[in-house]
């Protein structure tokens, strides 16, 4: 790769990297808050490695510079020629190494997009794909009392827990409030949706480790409700859907909706959290 692509490359990734932490919050979008730091300090990092790559080019301008330069070329011009009479003998191979092959543009791409267009967040269509995350087993001793608030703010998977491993159903006719985005049940319409019983759409948080490689998906079924376009962030209040035995494996994480509000994005979209209060 020639060295002005080089600099270039790294001068547009610095600067992207810098527009996504400083300027916007488009890192959230990819990675947890606590990344913050770092991605900042890589942005300026490569700002700085690609001004010095920059000013490394146009820095030689002295005569005496100029002359050794010349003089390089001389040589090297008749090196070349004495390798390509050898290599005239012997095999010829037909490659030209002299300039980047273009595919080396492409690196620009990404770069690029971080400034003038941020892929946008994981979301339903992901989410539509994967299989719920399995909730960890709880300990019947580990469930603490349910504060008598109604409605009672809960993540999706304290929601599924108390559901399917609450021996004691202490989420029973409970109006619960949980905000997430809106997936589409997809086998809902496949069966001939429409009816009664058949439609639904899920109420789903996404949780990463590090970033949004590594993305799994906590789900709870909404019965009850028009669904909401993919994507859309809700925030909704209802009870238990009678489905299964609660308190056992045979339950469903399902939720009859009393009601369904749009609320904005928030900022700990990668975690399971209760909803925002005002």
């Amino acid at each position: 790769m020639k060295r002005p692509l080089q600099a270039l490359l790294l001068l547009l990734s610095g600067l992207g990297l810098l527009h996504a932490t400083v300027v916007t919050d488009h890192y959230l979008r990819y990675v947890k808050p606590g990344m913050h730091p770092l991605l900042v300090a890589s942005g300026v990092l490569l700002l700085v490695l690609g001004a010095a790559e920059a000013w490394s080019l146009w820095r030689p301008t002295a005569g005496d510079e100029q002359e050794a330069e010349t003089a390089t070329d001389a040589e090297t011009a008749t090196e070349a020629a004495t390798d390509a009479d050898i290599e005239g003998h012997g095999h010829d191979h037909g490659h030209d190494h002299s300039t980047p092959p273009r595919v080396a543009w492409l690196l620009l791409l990404p770069a690029l997009s971080l400034l003038f267009y941020a892929p946008p967040a994981i979301g339903a269509y992901t989410a539509s794909r994967e299989a719920p995350k399995a909730v960890a087993v709880t300990d019947q001793d580990d469930f603490d009392p349910l504060p008598k608030t109604s409605p009672l703010p809960i993540t999706l998977t304290d929601f599924t827990s108390r559901v399917q491993q609450d021996r004691d159903r202490a989420i029973d006719g409970r109006t619960v409030e949980m905000t997430g985005f809106v997936t589409p049940d997809k086998g809902a319409s496949a069966e001939g949706g429409g009816g009664e019983g058949t439609t639904g759409w899920y109420l789903t948080r996404a949780i990463v480790s590090c970033c949004a490689a590594d993305a799994q998906f906590v789900k709870v079924r909404v019965h009850g409700a028009p669904p909401p376009p993919a994507d859309t962030w809700v925030t909704l209040t209802g009870t238990w859907h009678p489905s299964g035995t609660l308190g056992t494996p045979s339950a469903e994480a399902g939720l009859d909706a009393h009601t369904v509000k749009k609320a904005p994005r928030p900022p700990n979209a990668y975690a399971d959290a209760v909803p925002l209060t005002n």
